[in-house]
C-alpha cells in the first residue's frame, strides 16, 4: 500500500502448526490429517495430488451417482488417464481450452482431471447460462472442443460457435456427429509416460456470472485451486470415510474447489443426484446417502426454516405464542434441529453455507438448533476461498477468520464503523481476467492485492463481518452508508415473504418483494372472496403492514418509502444471489 492516508487492518491465517492444533481434534484420526498437511510438500498441481490420493487411498470408494456402486480411486484414475489418451489421439494440446456444459456427474470430474492433468485449459459452464452467453463464452475463450451432457445437448444446437471442432456426449465420451474414421474412445487405453504441468499453469478458465452485468473469464492456476482445496480441509478436516452430497454445479468454483477437489485429496467420497435438487428427489437421497459433508447456499437452508420450520409452528396458536417467548423459543429450537438432522440423514458434521448472504434470524436457528452449519466467504477470482470456520466455532453473521494462508485487509475503513473493502492477498489469487489486462489491473494492485468488491469489517478476535457489496451501497442525503442487504435481511423475515430487493431511485428507497401467493391464498382459503380481488386487497394490506414492519426495525436513513409487489421470482446466479444490475 501506498502513501500515509491509507489506514487498514491486516489479518492472516495462522501457522499449520497452530492451525492443526486449534481445529482438528476428534475430525479424524491423526495419521490421516497429518498426510494431508504434509501433501503441500506434493506439486500444487492436479495430477500430482490425484497421484498422491490414488497412493493413499486407492481402493476406497471416490464416487458414483445416488443409488449407484462408487467407482474406486484406482478406478477413477484409470477412466482420467483413458480419456487423456483419447485428447491426444483427438489432437488436443497443452494450452488449449476444453469447455464442459453438464449435470453433475462423476464422469463431469474425469473430464475435468483429464483436461486439467495434460497441460489444457477447462472451462466449465453453468447449465442455466443462457444461449447467447454460452455461445460468447466460446467464442471468447477459443474453446475448440466440449463436453456435453444429453440434456444439455439442445443448447448447442443453432448457435454460433465456429471455433468449437469436436462436440463429446460426457456420458459414454462418444464424439458426437463425427465422421466414420474419427477417433473413438477406448476405456481400455491409457497415456505413456508424464505430461509436464507446473503449478502456475492456467487450470480453468471460469466465466462468472455476477450479480452486476457482464460475464468476466477468471485465470485459475493449479495452485491457486490445490491451495484453497487443502486449506479448506485445515478448516474442516475430512477423511476416508466422509461422504459428500454434491448438489451444486460443479461449473461454480464453490462447488468444484470444495466439493471436488477437496473431498479427492482427502480420499472422501462424492456422491450425485443427476438430477435437479428439488425435494422428491433430495430427500430420499438425504435416508440414502446420510452424508457427513454438503456445501449449499443461503437460499435452500432460508426455505427449509420458513416452509417447514416457521409453517409447523405457525400452524396453531399455541406454538405461535410459545415460540414468541425466548426461553421457550430455544427449547422448540433445538427439538427442530433434531428433526432437521434427522431429515439430513443424521449423520451430518459439516453444512458449509457460501456464495451470499445468511438471513441472520435463521441463522439464529442454527444455532439454537445445533445444526452443524458453517459459513465461508470468497469470490471465483480466489478460488474460492478467502475466510471461513467450522461448526464448532461459529459466530452469528461472520464468516470467520481469513484462511491460512491468506491476507485480508479493510482499505480505508471508516474511522467510526470499521468499515471498508476488503483486500486479499494469497497463492489463490487468480492470475487476471482473460483477455482483459485493463479490468485485471483495476482489481489487482501492482503488489498483489485483490480488491474485491465487498464491503466489511473485523472484530477484535479477527472475525469478518460482510456489510454488502461496494456498487450496491447507497449513499443517504445526509452522506450515510445505507446497506441494501441489512434492510433486505429485515424484509424477508416477514410472514409470506420469499425474496427482497432494495434499490435507490430518484433518492428514495424502494423495496421490491416477492410474496408466496400460493401460501396466502392456502392461509385464506376459508375466505369467500373472489380469489382475483382477494389476492388484490390482500397484497395491498401485506405491502403496507410490511413497510411499518420494516421501518420500525432499521435506523432512519434507512427507512423504505415505497414497498412494491414483484409478482416473479428475481433472476439469480449460480449460487442464488439476485442480479441487482437487472433491476437497478
Amino acid at each position: 500500500m501506498q502513501g500515509s492516508n491509507e489506514q487498514h487492518a491486516l489479518l492472516s491465517g495462522k501457522s499449520v502448526g497452530e492451525e492443526a492444533s486449534k481445529w482438528h481434534p476428534k475430525a479424524l484420526c491423526g495419521c490421516h490429517f497429518f498426510q494431508i498437511i504434509m501433501r503441500e510438500q506434493i506439486k500444487l498441481t492436479f495430477p500430482a495430488q490425484l497421484e498422491e490420493t490414488v497412493r493413499l487411498f486407492g481402493d476406497r470408494p471416490a464416487m458414483t451417482l445416488v443409488g449407484g456402486v462408487p467407482i474406486t480411486y484406482y478406478e477413477l484414475d484409470g477412466k482420467v488417464r483413458s480419456l487423456m489418451a483419447f485428447l491426444l489421439k483427438l489432437g488436443f494440446k497443452p494450452g488449449e481450452k476444453a469447455a464442459i456444459l453438464s449435470s453433475n456427474m462423476p464422469n463431469w470430474g474425469i473430464a475435468y482431471y483429464a483436461i486439467t492433468s495434460m497441460g489444457g485449459v477447462a472451462v466449465p459452464l453453468l447449465p442455466d447460462f443462457h444461449l447467447d452467453e454460452i455461445a460468447n463464452i466460446i467464442n471468447h475463450s477459443e474453446t475448440k472442443l466440449i463436453f456435453v451432457s444429453e440434456g444439455l445437448l439442445p443448447k448447442l444446437n443453432g448457435i454460433d460457435t465456429a471455433g468449437l471442432q469436436v462436440k463429446i456426449r460426457i456420458e459414454d465420451f462418444s464424439a458426437i456427429g463425427a465422421e466414420a474414421d474419427f477417433p473413438l474412445f477406448n476405456p481400455l487405453e491409457t497415456v505413456s509416460g508424464e505430461l509436464n504441468v507446473e503449478e502456475d499453469d492456467l487450470a480453468a478458465l471460469i466465466y462468472t456470472s455476477g450479480t452486476t452485468g457482464k460475464s468476466k473469464g477468471v485465470m485459475l492456476t493449479h495452485k491457486n485451486i490445490t491451495f484453497t482445496a487443502m486449506k479448506s480441509g485445515v478448516i474442516q478436516p475430512i477423511n476416508e470415510k466422509d461422504r459428500f452430497l454434491s448438489i451444486l454445479p460443479l461449473s461454480h468454483t464453490y462447488e468444484n474447489t470444495i466439493g471436488l477437489i477437496l473431498p479427492m485429496i482427502g480420499g472422501a467420497c462424492i456422491y450425485y443426484l443427476g438430477r435437479v435438487p428439488t425435494p422428491s428427489v433430495l430427500l430420499p437421497a438425504l435416508k440414502q446417502v446420510r452424508p457427513t459433508l454438503m456445501l449449499t447456499v443461503p437460499l435452500i437452508i432460508e426455505k427449509i426454516y420458513r416452509g417447514k420450520v416457521l409453517a409447523s409452528i405457525r400452524e396453531k396458536w399455541v406454538t405461535r405464542m410459545l415460540y414468541m417467548i425466548p426461553y421457550t423459543r430455544k427449547k422448540m429450537n433445538v427439538i427442530a434441529g433434531k428433526k432437521l438432522m434427522e431429515t439430513f440423514g443424521g449423520e451430518l458434521k459439516f453444512f458449509g453455507i457460501g456464495g451470499a448472504r445468511l438471513n441472520r434470524s435463521v441463522e439464529k436457528f442454527l444455532i439454537q438448533a445445533k445444526f452443524p452449519y458453517a459459513i465461508g466467504y470468497g469470490l471465483t477470482e480466489s478460488a474460492p476461498l478467502l475466510a471461513g470456520v467450522n461448526p464448532k466455532n461459529v459466530k452469528l453473521q461472520s464468516t470467520g477468520p481469513a484462511m491460512e494462508g491468506v491476507e485480508l485487509m479493510i482499505h480505508n475503513p471508516n474511522s467510526k464503523t470499521g468499515d471498508g473493502e476488503i483486500w486479499a492477498k494469497g497463492p489463490n489469487i487468480m492470475k487476471g481476467y482473460y483477455k482483459e489486462p485493463q479490468l485485471t489491473s483495476e482489481v489487482i494492485t501492482e503488489d498483489g492485492w485483490l480488491k474485491t468488491g465487498d464491503l466489511g469489517r473485523f472484530d477484535k478476535s479477527g472475525n469478518l463481518f460482510i456489510r454488502g457489496r461496494l456498487k450496491t451501497m447507497i449513499v443517504g442525503s445526509g452522506g450515510e452508508n445505507i446497506y441494501p442487504e441489512d434492510i433486505e435481511s429485515v424484509i424477508n423475515n416477514f410472514r409470506y415473504v420469499i425474496e427482497s430487493l432494495v434499490i435507490e431511485k430518484k433518492g428514495k428507497l424502494i423495496a421490491l418483494v416477492h410474496f408466496d401467493q400460493e401460501e396466502i391464498q392456502n392461509r385464506c382459503h376459508h375466505l369467500k372472496d373472489e380469489v382475483s380481488s382477494f389476492m388484490e386487497s390482500k397484497l395491498a394490506e401485506l405491502l403496507q403492514e410490511l413497510q411499518e414492519y420494516v421501518n420500525a426495525r432499521v435506523n432512519k436513513f434507512s427507512r423504505v418509502q415505497v414497498v412494491q409487489f414483484h409478482p416473479e421470482p428475481f433472476q439469480k446466479t449460480a449460487t442464488q444471489k439476485i442480479k441487482r444490475f437487472l433491476y437497478n
